[in-house]
C-alpha cells in the first residue's frame, strides 16, 4: 500500500470513528439533538434535499454566482496587474486601492452591494469578483516585478520590444504566481456568492443557510455547510488539476 493511500485510510478511520462517536453521544443524550443532532438525523436531511430536488437550483445559482465571479475576478485581476506593473504612474494610483481592499475584510461590502444591485444575481457577482480581484492583482503585480531585470536587459539587449517581453518573461513568470494561488481564489469567489446570498437573496445555499439560521435547524445548517465543503473541495480537486497539466515543469 502506498504511502498516499495509507494516509487516506487512516483519515477515513479517523472520520469514521469522531461520526461513531458523535452519533452515539447524541443518541445517549449526551449531545443534545437540538444543537448538535447526530449524523444519520443529518444524512436524512440531506438526502431529502436531494431526492426532493430542492437544493439543485439553489445549488445552481450559488455555482453561477461563484463561477462568473472568478472568471471576472480573474480577468480584471490579471488586467489591473499587468497595467500597474507596466505603468509606475498608474501603479500610484491602484495600489493604494487594492491595499485598502485587501486590508479591510472584503465580505463586509455585501451589504453595500445589496443596497446597489439588489438582491440578485449582481450583488453576488459583485462580490465574488471584488474577492478574486484583489488576490489574483498582487499575484500579477509581485510576480512582474519579482522577475529578474538581468534577464528583461538581456531580452532588450537582443531587440526585444514589450510584446517578446510580456511573451517570454512576463507571462509565463505571472502564470506560476496565478496558479498558485488559484485555489484560493476558488474559494473566494464561492464564499462570495454565499456570503452574500446569507446577507439578502431569494435563492442559494447562502440563502437556505440563513433560512436554516432563522428557524433553528441546526440539522439543516449542518447538511448545508457539508455540502459546500464537499463542492470547494471538488473544485480544490479541479483546481489542484489544472496547475499541475499547466505547470507540469513544476512537478516533475
Amino acid at each position: 500500500m502506498t504511502s498516499a493511500r495509507a494516509r487516506s485510510l487512516r483519515r477515513g478511520i479517523a472520520l469514521a470513528l469522531l461520526l461513531g462517536l458523535w452519533e452515539t453521544l447524541a443518541r445517549i443524550g449526551w449531545f443534545d439533538p437540538f444543537y448538535a443532532p447526530p449524523p444519520s438525523h443529518v444524512a436524512q436531511v440531506l438526502f431529502e434535499l436531494v431526492a426532493s430536488g430542492e437544493i439543485w437550483p439553489h445549488l445552481g445559482a450559488t455555482a453561477t454566482a461563484a463561477f462568473a465571479g472568478l472568471l471576472l475576478g480573474l480577468g480584471l485581476g490579471i488586467g489591473l496587474g499587468f497595467a500597474a506593473a507596466l505603468s509606475p504612474r498608474l501603479a500610484e494610483l491602484l495600489e493604494p486601492v487594492m491595499i485598502l481592499l485587501n486590508a479591510i475584510p472584503r465580505v463586509i461590502l455585501a451589504p453595500l452591494f445589496v443596497i446597489w444591485l439588489g438582491i440578485g444575481l449582481a450583488s453576488k457577482l459583485a462580490l465574488a469578483t471584488i474577492l478574486v480581484a484583489v488576490l489574483i492583482f498582487f499575484s500579477v503585480y509581485n510576480g512582474i516585478r519579482e522577475v529578474d531585470q538581468r534577464l528583461v536587459e538581456r531580452v532588450r539587449t537582443l531587440g526585444g520590444g514589450r510584446r517578446v517581453l510580456m511573451r517570454e518573461v512576463y507571462i509565463p513568470s505571472v502564470t506560476a504566481w496565478v496558479l498558485g494561488n488559484f485555489k484560493v481564489a476558488v474559494g473566494f469567489a464561492f464564499t462570495g456568492a454565499v456570503v452574500g446570498e446569507f446577507v439578502a437573496s431569494s435563492r442559494g445555499l447562502g440563502y437556505l443557510l440563513q433560512f436554516a439560521q432563522t428557524t433553528y435547524n441546526a440539522a439543516l445548517t449542518i447538511a448545508l455547510i457539508f455540502v459546500i465543503m464537499v463542492f470547494v473541495l471538488l473544485l480544490f480537486a479541479l483546481s489542484e488539476r489544472l496547475e499541475r497539466r499547466l505547470l507540469a515543469w513544476r512537478y516533475s
